[in-house]
């Protein structure tokens, strides 16, 4: 629990709500509702293990808040909860309403618990791999998609780091369950095409083509295509990103709309692949794009619109 303050409320309230909810309980010393309210409220946020944040504001002492709250709202009275999220105050109740109530108001904000682990599993995850602790991060994204299966993220990222690992028939596995709305998720789009480049460069002994040898066809034919698409798709299998993505260009230059446009969805599902996570930011803000990707992006969209 958290004291709300002018000092403190961009800081602990609006952007603290980027990464969780927090419920925000108006009240005051001489409001004998609120004193009632205030110990469920305490008992629910240690009851709900960290899925929310219970902070108070006092109205006397913060009035400017509270005013532009219960105006926001229409609320002339207290206990007066709100409900912060992504950054901006998103529900309210006014009383102070039973437990049970509050309980029905909680769940249709935070996440349930499973959700919450798998998120707290991810965000391990993440921090395991800035340390360059990969197989660390591999048991957490592993235990959220146990934890929570509708997870996509944790999901996405679990096949991604699989396959950059090159454990490819793990990421098989962890893929299958999933497979049916890869026509439908881009995310899982970009992984089977990922998975198909990488079965295409391992095929049975001498089936694969050389890239010298795609290189020589498209020495001789410059609009072969499907030669550089096949080298895109080697160039895949190695994750060298951006050498497939220039080739993929190179099809795109001459003709956008080549075999259903199968070159520009492959470029869009690398960019898919190597764009990292965004930062969460307040709504209405746009968080920073990763060069590398804005770059290819915009290579992408002066063809296509061109």
């Amino acid at each position: 629990m958290i004291d709300i303050t002018l000092d403190n409320f961009q800081n602990d309230l609006i952007e603290a709500s980027l990464n969780q909810p927090i419920l925000l309980d108006i009240w005051a010393e001489w409001c004998g509702p609120c004193k009632q309210l205030g110990p469920v409220l305490e008992q629910l946020e240690v009851e709900y293990g960290g899925r929310f944040t219970l902070a108070k504001l006092d109205a006397d002492k913060v009035p400017q808040i509270s005013q532009q709250l219960s105006q926001m709202f229409g609320v002339r009275s207290i206990p007066f909860c709100v409900m912060f999220s992504g950054g901006q105050p998103v529900d309210g109740f006014v009383g102070a309403l039973p437990a049970d109530q509050i309980r029905q108001f909680l769940d249709k904000h935070v996440p349930g618990a499973q959700e919450f682990e798998a998120q707290q599993q991810e965000d391990e995850a993440n921090a395991a791999l800035a340390e360059g602790d990969t197989l660390g991060a591999l048991e957490k994204l592993q235990h959220a998609v146990a934890t929570d299966p509708s997870n996509d993220d944790a999901r996405f990222d679990y096949i991604k780091l699989l396959l950059l690992e090159g454990r490819t028939d793990d990421a098989k596995v962890a893929f299958a369950p999933v497979i049916d709305r890869a026509a439908l998720v881009r995310r899982f789009d970009a992984l089977q095409r990922w998975m198909d480049a990488i079965d295409f460069a391992a095929p049975p002994a001498g089936a694969a083509p050389a890239l010298a040898d795609l290189d020589a066809r498209i020495a001789a034919n410059r609009r072969d295509f499907q030669a550089r698409f096949d080298r895109a798709r080697l160039l895949m299998a190695e994750q060298r990103w951006t050498d497939a993505m220039d080739e993929l260009l190179e099809i795109l230059m001459r003709d956008k709309a080549w075999s259903e446009e199968l070159a520009r969805k492959t470029y869009v599902a690398i960019l898919e692949v190597i764009e990292p996570p965004k930062p969460k930011v307040a709504e209405g803000q746009i968080p920073p794009d990763d060069p590398t990707v804005a770059t290819y992006r915009r290579r992408l969209s002066s063809i296509v619109l061109s």
